[in-house]
């Protein structure tokens, strides 16, 4: 199975999808550090929300074979920059979370949108509390 890197703001759902994807209990509590699973690396979101710790974000990403950058479609600010995955020589993907709770469809594509120009080439959307795409997103993995 490919490692990936999971990438973005505080509360987006990072540490829910990477316990999901793991088979572990769900249990929220803030990452303060670079957490190891067994096929995922868990970021804290502060390494995305200031640009000096992208370095951070570049190092960690050495270990990993795929960058997931993660976007919560219920925030209303655009978080992750234009071109930002392009600074990782590894195939990007993108991971809407909280489908559930989006407003409205548009915010599921604006946040489709910011993960392209962010440079995802593939997006998923998931509903990590109940499973839903899921599967989807392992089978990429694998």
């Amino acid at each position: 199975m490919k490692k990936a890197i999971f990438i973005g703001k505080t509360g987006c759902g990072k540490t829910t999808l990477c316990q999901s994807l793991n088979k572990l209990n769900l249990q929220y509590r803030k990452t303060q550090a670079i957490e190891l699973y067994d096929n995922s690396i868990d970021t804290p979101g502060e390494y995305i929300e200031n640009r000096s710790l992208y370095r951070a974000l570049i190092v960690t990403a050495a270990d990993a074979d795929v960058i997931a950058l993660v976007y919560d479609c219920t925030e209303e600010e655009g978080y992750i920059p234009p071109g930002f995955g392009a600074m990782f020589p590894k195939d990007i993907i993108g991971i809407i979370t909280k489908v559930d709770l989006a407003y409205d469809e548009q915010s599921i594509i604006k946040a489709e949108e910011r993960l392209k120009l962010a440079g995802a080439t593939k997006i998923f959307k998931v509903n990590t509390l109940k499973s839903e795409g899921i599967e989807e997103l392992l089978q990429y993995l694998k």
